[in-house]
């Protein structure tokens, strides 16, 4: 993943903070900021997506009116972007922790 990659899942990180803080972007202090609370927050807006998802398809698939094929499609969309990119963050955190496990000391 290239710098510029890193970048844009960091700022995806950050709107899905504000959105699920409720607060905008530009008044949170991102030095104050533990990085295990914004991981966690991160994980909790990707399990609500695929929640949010997995509920609008069930209702779709169950004959629900006011059930859209598009929203369910989008819906569906953005937990699988969200998820990927979780999976990105992880594989970055794996592996900068195997190269400080293979630092000579």
């Amino acid at each position: 993943m290239s710098e510029m990659s890193i970048q844009q899942v960091l700022s995806q990180m950050r709107a899905l903070q504000s959105d699920a803080t409720g607060q905008p972007e530009s008044t949170q202090g991102t030095a104050g900021t533990q990085f295990s609370e914004l991981l966690s927050q991160s994980i909790e807006q990707v399990n609500n997506n695929q929640q949010q998802a997995a509920e609008l398809s069930s209702a779709f698939e169950q004959g629900d009116p006011n059930a859209d094929l598009t929203e369910v499609m989008i819906a569906m969309q953005k937990a699988r972007v969200s998820f990927e990119a979780m999976t990105e963050v992880r594989n970055k955190l794996v592996e900068a922790y195997k190269e400080i496990q293979n630092m000579p000391i």
